[in-house]
């Protein structure tokens, strides 16, 4: 259809029998207009094919329709194959298509990339803010909360912000992990800790300190940031100063994969010389040798669940402070 053919809110007016008002308070979603005209011009709109105008609607409405997911990481990790990133990703497009709104993904991951944020949410381009991954105390959720733009954190934000949050159960997760160990007879237990930058590592190791603690098991602790390369490197630092070592809780599935091949190069077996257990429950820990013990967490329902708190709260709605979702440990051949 050429611009010339294409039709116009009079043409949809006249098809319907209303008023070009009529039909404008309509498509901008007006709850003001009695449901038999609504439904007669929502009929005329899909006869003639009307596309509205989507700036004159944001200027009326307010809304843009669209949402940012923020995530102060580099392009390198979100695009990694840590499949946490594309499944929160995965979720929150599927809210939000489902919500027939826009998925605004923005990465964080440097100074400007932080500013860029900044500026783009604070200029209202997006109806609500949904971060991920989040690092420190920044103090962004907090700042565009108190603008009065929606904003959902995925993960307990650690400065303590006033700021609804979605996350999952991770001490009762790590506790079910090495609970697990020690039943089968493990008694020398290390970690492979996660970044203590971030809640998600934070709250593993504090799971691991608490349960070995209890048991009246020595700790011994190796921190990596949830990528293989630092699995690895903490795995052999492990060895190094616990050769007796008999068990590993790793705090990422891509540390533990790190760790069951520098175990295998170690000539350590598993499990009858280390047993090893991850977090996350990745696609692939099935599909390790041997397959990987670990610690499901539901990562596309995070995005989803963020997703819904935020739509919710940019509809003006009272919303829970927290959401915590349960973890579930999968047992596999690794421990």
């Amino acid at each position: 259809m050429t611009g010339a053919q294409r039709p116009t809110l009079e043409a949809v007016a006249r098809r319907a029998g209303v008023s070009r008002a009529t039909v404008s308070r309509v498509v901008n979603g007006s709850t003001t207009v009695a449901e038999p005209i609504r439904e007669a011009v929502r009929q005329a709109v899909a006869e003639l094919g009307y596309v509205p105008n989507l700036a004159a609607r944001s200027l009326v409405t307010q809304r843009t329709d669209s949402i940012a997911l923020v995530m102060p990481e580099e392009a390198t990790r979100v695009f990694s194959d840590d499949q946490v990133f594309p499944g929160i990703i995965r979720g929150a497009a599927q809210e939000l298509e489902a919500a027939d709104k826009q998925l605004v993904l923005m990465l964080a991951g440097s100074p400007a990339g932080h500013e860029r944020v900044e500026r783009y949410t604070t200029g209202r381009h997006v109806d609500g803010v949904l971060f991920a991954s989040l690092h420190g105390a920044d103090p962004l959720p907090a700042k565009l909360a108190a603008l009065g733009i929606p904003v959902v954190c995925s993960g307990r934000p650690l400065d303590g912000a006033n700021v609804p949050y979605v996350d999952v159960d991770q001490v009762a997760g790590v506790t079910k992990a090495v609970r697990h160990l020690i039943d089968t007879g493990r008694r020398r237990i290390a970690t492979i800790a996660g970044p203590q930058d971030m809640v998600a590592g934070i709250e593993r190791l504090a799971g691991y300190r608490d349960t070995v603690a209890a048991a009246g098991l020595p700790q011994m602790v190796a921190v990596g940031d949830f990528t293989r390369e630092s699995g690895a490197a903490a795995m052999r630092e492990l060895l190094t100063a616990h050769p007796d070592l008999d068990a590993v809780f790793a705090a990422s599935d891509l540390m533990a994969h790190a760790a069951l091949r520098t175990l295998r190069e170690a000539g350590r077996r598993v499990p009858q010389d280390v047993a090893v257990i991850g977090f996350d429950d990745i696609e692939t820990a099935a599909y390790t040798e041997p397959p990987l013990t670990t610690v499901r967490q539901p990562i596309v329902e995070l995005g989803r669940q963020g997703t819904r708190l935020l739509l919710r709260l940019a509809a003006g709605e009272e919303v829970e402070p927290a959401l915590i979702l349960p973890t579930e440990l999968i047992l596999r051949d690794s421990a």
